[in-house]
C-alpha cells in the first residue's frame, strides 16, 4: 500500500491511487461494532435507525430502536399510529419533529409508493424529514445505490484527512466533500463504505481533541496528523448564543392526580403533555394567584429545586412549586387534565425538559422507566 499523505486540494483520482478505500474497508471488516440495525439492514430499519441517530448517541438509541420496531414494525403501522402513542414511544429521544416527520413520510410512502420506501436517492429526498445524508444512507445501505452519506462524523474525518480549513457548516463544503466521496466510493460496496466512514468518525477520529490516531487506517495518509494539527479540524463558524427563557413549573396535585396540559400542535415540543408553567421566575404568591385564577383552591405550596434544560436554540432555566389543591368536581379544568402517576408514565408523552420534576411524582420518563423495570 502506498504510504503517501493526502495534500490540500488533492483530486479524487490522486486519493484513489493511495488505496485508502481498501484500507478503510479492511479496517471496518475487523472493527465494526455489532449494532441491531446492521443485523437486518432492510430499508425501513435503516430509515428508523438513521433518524434516531441524528443528534443522539448510539448507546442511547439502541433500546429505543428495538422497542420502536416492536411497536411499529412496518411503514403501514407507523403511518396509522396515534399521535400520543407515537410520541410516547419517542419520549426521551428529543427533537420530536423527527418522529412526526417520519409519520408524515410513512403516510406518503403508503399513498404513493405502495408501502415500500423508494430506492432512488432523488425520490427519498421528497419525503418529509429525509435530507441528503439520510437519503444517501438509506439508498446505499439498504439498496446498494452509489450515494455518499455526509454527516458530522464524515465531515470531521474528511477535513482532517485533507486539512480542509473551510467552515463545515457551509453547504458548499458538504457538497464538495460529498462529490469527492462519490468519486472514490466502491461501486460494489457503497453501503459498507458509508458505514465504515461513519464508524471511523464515531469510534476513532473522535471530536474534542481526542482522535485515536494509532488505531486509524487512514493515519498514514492524514494531512492533519502530518501537521500535528488534528485538534484544529474541523473548522466551524461560531454558533449563536442560545436564548435564555425563564420558567416557573407547577406540580398541581388533586389528591393522587397531577395536572397536565397539552402543548399546541405547532412549535417546540408540539403535541406533548407538559406540567403547567408560567413565563419568568415567579414568587410563591404569584403561583398561588395563578392557581386561584383558573378556579382551583390551593391548600399548600412547596418550593422545589431549580433546573435547566438545553434545546438546540434555547435554554430553559426553571424554578418550581408543588401546589396541593382541594378536590375538584370535574376531571378537566381550564384545559388541564388530571392524571394518576401510572397514567402519566404509560400513556402521556412528557418532554424530558421536565425530567427534574418527575421525581416529585414518582414517575419515570423515556428509557428510564424501562431500565427500572429490568432492575425490578
Amino acid at each position: 500500500m502506498q504510504q503517501t499523505n493526502v495534500n490540500k486540494g488533492e483530486t479524487p483520482e490522486k486519493i484513489k491511487e493511495m488505496d485508502i478505500v481498501f484500507s478503510l474497508l479492511k479496517w471496518y471488516g475487523k472493527s465494526a461494532r455489532i449494532l441491531p440495525w446492521r443485523e437486518r439492514p432492510e430499508p425501513y430499519n435503516v430509515w428508523i435507525s438513521e433518524i434516531m441517530l441524528q443528534q443522539t448517541r448510539v448507546e442511547a438509541v439502541k433500546p429505543y430502536y428495538e422497542r420502536f420496531l416492536k411497536e411499529f414494525p412496518s411503514v403501514e403501522q407507523l403511518a396509522g399510529a396515534k399521535e400520543d402513542r407515537l410520541l410516547k414511544a419517542w419520549e426521551g429521544l428529543g427533537y420530536y419533529n423527527r418522529v412526526k416527520n417520519m409519520q408524515k413520510a410513512a403516510i406518503l410512502v403508503m399513498e404513493q409508493y405502495g408501502g415500500k420506501l423508494p430506492e432512488e436517492y432523488e425520490e427519498l429526498l421528497k419525503l418529509p424529514g429525509i435530507g441528503p445524508y439520510t437519503a444517501g444512507a438509506i439508498s446505499s445501505i439498504a439498496y446498494g445505490k452509489v450515494h455518499p452519506a455526509v454527516d458530522g462524523n464524515v465531515l470531521r474525518v474528511m477535513t482532517r484527512l485533507l486539512a480542509d480549513d473551510r467552515n463545515i457548516l457551509s453547504q458548499k463544503v458538504k457538497n464538495d466533500i460529498g462529490n469527492i466521496l462519490y468519486e472514490i466510493m466502491p461501486k460494489d460496496k457503497p453501503g459498507d463504505f458509508n458505514q465504515a466512514l461513519m464508524e471511523l468518525g464515531a469510534t476513532v477520529c473522535l471530536p474534542n481533541k481526542k482522535p485515536l490516531c494509532g488505531q486509524c487506517p487512514w493515519s498514514p495518509f492524514c494531512k492533519a496528523k502530518e501537521e500535528e494539527a488534528q485538534s484544529e479540524y474541523p473548522k466551524r463558524a461560531e454558533k449563536k448564543r442560545k436564548r435564555i427563557e425563564k420558567k416557573t413549573v407547577l406540580i398541581i396535585r388533586d389528591g393522587e392526580k397531577i395536572a397536565l396540559r397539552k402543548r399546541p400542535k405547532e412549535g417546540l415540543l408540539a403535541g406533548m403533555y407538559e406540567l403547567p408553567n408560567l413565563e419568568g421566575h415567579r414568587k410563591k404568591e404569584e403561583a398561588l394567584l395563578f392557581v386561584k385564577e383558573i378556579g382551583m383552591s390551593p391548600v399548600r405550596i412547596q418550593e422545589l429545586e431549580g433546573a435547566k434544560h438545553i434545546f438546540s436554540h434555547k435554554e430553559w432555566q426553571m424554578i418550581g412549586y408543588m401546589i396541593r389543591v382541594e378536590e375538584l368536581r370535574g376531571k378537566e379544568q381550564e384545559g388541564l387534565i388530571f392524571a394518576l402517576c401510572e397514567e402519566m408514565e404509560e400513556r402521556y408523552p412528557i418532554p424530558t425538559a421536565f425530567g427534574a420534576y418527575t421525581k416529585y411524582m414518582s414517575i419515570r420518563l423515556g428509557n428510564e422507566k424501562y431500565e427500572q423495570k429490568e432492575i425490578e
